[in-house]
C-alpha cells in the first residue's frame, strides 16, 4: 500500500512539476487534472489543477480510468495461468466456448494480436448502455475477425471484453469482484471502483473554440466493461504503478510481472519506440539521463482521460487524470519524469562484496564460442550472465534452477538452458547445443564437428 507521505522530492523539483501540470491544465483546457509521481513505493509529489464540483480536486477524487481497467483484468488472467487453470497458447474458445475468434489464443488476446476488431458490433459502445455477454458473443461473427491471428498488433476492446467473461467463468464470479477480490483489496486500492463514487469528477467534453462545456455520459457497459469500466483516484493508482515497478505484495509472482512487462509486439522492431506486452502497454522513452523503459497504460472514455506508466528499474511511476474527452496535448507523463531525473538523478546502489559459491567462482571469466570471446560473470542468487567482450552479440542472464542448471531470461538464449559440463578433458558449456570452451576451439573438449587435429597455423 502507498503510504501519502508529502515533501519527498525538493521545493525546486516539485515547483517545476506543478507548473508543467498548471501549463497543461491551461493550454489544453481541462477542466480539472491531477498528476502524482511515485518513488520506492510512496507519493513522492502530487499536484492538482482546476476544479471538480467546485473543488480543488484531491488524491481521493475519482476519474474514470478507461482502458487502464485492461491491465487489472491482464493481471487476473496470468493469476489464473500460474494456478495452472489455463495456458496461454490455448485458443479461447476452449474456455469460451462460442465465441468467433477461430484460433486466436489467450496470450494474443492480451497483446492484441488476435486480429479481432477494435469494437464490438452496435452502437458506439462508450457512450451507450451495455448489452449482456451472450448477447455481444450472438452479434459477433466471422467478419469480427480483421487479420490473422498473430499476424499484427490491432488494438482490441472487444477482445477485453471476453477476457473479462474468461475470467469471470473461471472463477465462476463476476470480472469486477474477482479484480476487487484478488487484486484491489490485497493492494491496498479501496477506492477504484466499476461506477463512481464521491467525490468524483464529472465527465466533459470541452468546445474545441469556445471555453464551454458539453457532459457526457456514463453508464455500465455489462459485457464491455473490462475494457473500460473502472474509476480510480490518484492514490490508488499511485499503488498501481508501485505494482508495476515490481512492489507485488504477493498478488502475482515478480517474474509473472516481468513476462507481461516483455514486448510481445513492437512496432519498429530494434528500434521500437512503443509495443506491446500481456495486457501493459510499453514506452522507451530517452529523457535527459539515458532511456528509460515503462510499462503501464493510457485510459481514455468519454469525458475523461487518463496514463500511468511504471520505470521498474529505477523503482518510479507517473500517473494523471483528467476530466476531459480530448486535449491534453503534452506529453505530460514523460515530462515529469524528466523533471525527477534532471533535479534529483538517482544515486546508484553502493556497491559492496558478496559471498560467491567456488563452484561458480571458477566458472568466471572468459569462454570462447569458437573463436569469439565471451565474458562470465556471477549475478546473485547463483544467477549468471554471458555476454560478448566486443560488447557486440548474443548477451543474455541466467537464472539458477534446481537441477543444476540455467534457464536464459533474456536475449537471444531466453527460455533456454545452459549446462556446465565436466569431463576428463576439463569443462565446457553447452548452451542449446552450442559450446563454449576455455580456448578457442579447445581440441580436449568435444566440439560439435571436431577440431583439426594440426590445430592452429
Amino acid at each position: 500500500m502507498i503510504a501519502e507521505v508529502g515533501g519527498m522530492v525538493l521545493e525546486g523539483t516539485a515547483r517545476a512539476m506543478l507548473r508543467r501540470l498548471a501549463i497543461e491544465q491551461a493550454q489544453s483546457r481541462v477542466p480539472s487534472m491531477v498528476a502524482a509521481v511515485v518513488r520506492n513505493g510512496q507519493i513522492a509529489w502530487f499536484g492538482a489543477r482546476g476544479r471538480a464540483g467546485g473543488q480543488r480536486p484531491e488524491r481521493d477524487t475519482q476519474y474514470r480510468i478507461g482502458s487502464i481497467t485492461k491491465t487489472l483484468v491482464a493481471v487476473a488472467v496470468m493469476r489464473l495461468r500460474d494456478e495452472g487453470r489455463l495456458n496461454l497458447l490455448d485458443p479461447l474458445d476452449k474456455h469460451v466456448p462460442g465465441t468467433p475468434v477461430g484460433e486466436a489464443t489467450i496470450a494474443q488476446l492480451l497483446s492484441h494480436t488476435s486480429g479481432l476488431t477494435a469494437e464490438p458490433p452496435g452502437a458506439w459502445w462508450e457512450r451507450t448502455p451495455g448489452v449482456a455477454v451472450a448477447e455481444l458473443i450472438g452479434a459477433m461473427g466471422p467478419e469480427s475477425a480483421r487479420h490473422r491471428a498473430g499476424r499484427r498488433y490491432h488494438y482490441s476492446n472487444v477482445g477485453f471484453g471476453l477476457l473479462g467473461e474468461l475470467v469471470a467463468r473461471k472463477r465462476s464470479a463476476p470480472w469486477e469482484q474477482v479484480v476487487r477480490e484478488e487484486i484491489l483489496r490485497p493492494l491496498g486500492m479501496r477506492d477504484t471502483t466499476p461506477r463512481p463514487r464521491p467525490p468524483h469528477a464529472i465527465g466533459y467534453a470541452v468546445h474545441p473554440w469556445a471555453d464551454v462545456l458539453l457532459p457526457e455520459p456514463e453508464n455500465d457497459h455489462v459485457a464491455m466493461a473490462p475494457a473500460g469500466q473502472m474509476w480510480s483516484t490518484a492514490a490508488d493508482l499511485a499503488c498501481w504503478a508501485a505494482f508495476v515497478a515490481g512492489d507485488t505484495a504477493e498478488v502475482l509472482r515478480p517474474e509473472t510481472l516481468a513476462e507481461m512487462r516483455e514486448p510481445a509486439i513492437v512496432e519498429d522492431g530494434d528500434s521500437w519506440i512503443r509495443g506491446y506486452g500481456l495486457g501493459f502497454q510499453l514506452v522507451r522513452h530517452t529523457g535527459p539521463r539515458g532511456t528509460r523503459r515503462l510499462a503501464g497504460h493510457t485510459g481514455s472514455m468519454p469525458g475523461f482521460l487518463a496514463t500511468v506508466w511504471a520505470d521498474p528499474a529505477e523503482g518510479v511511476g507517473v500517473l494523471w487524470l483528467a476530466n476531459t474527452t480530448s486535449g491534453v496535448r503534452g506529453p505530460l507523463d514523460l515530462d515529469l519524469l524528466d523533471i525527477l531525473s534532471e533535479h534529483e538523478p538517482p544515486l546508484p546502489a553502493e556497491w559492496e562484496p558478496a559471498e560467491v559459491d567456488d563452484d561458480l567462482l571458477e566458472l568466471t571469466g572468459p569462454w570462447y564460442w569458437g573463436p569469439a570471446p565471451y565474458v562470465l560473470r556471477v549475478l546473485p542468487r547463483r544467477g549468471l550472465s554471458l555476454t560478448p567482450v566486443s560488447g557486440k552479440g548474443r548477451a543474455s542472464r541466467f537464472a539458477a534452477r534446481d537441477d543444476g542448471t540455467w534457464v536464459g531470461l533474456d536475449g537471444y538464449y531466453a527460455g533456454e538452458t545452459l549446462r556446465v559440463v565436466r569431463s576428463d578433458g576439463g569443462v565446457h558449456l553447452d548452451l542449446n547445443t552450442f559450446v563454449f570452451t576455455r580456448e578457442p576451439y579447445d581440441p580436449q573438449v568435444p566440439v560439435p564437428g571436431g577440431v583439426d587435429p594440426r590445430g592452429w597455423r
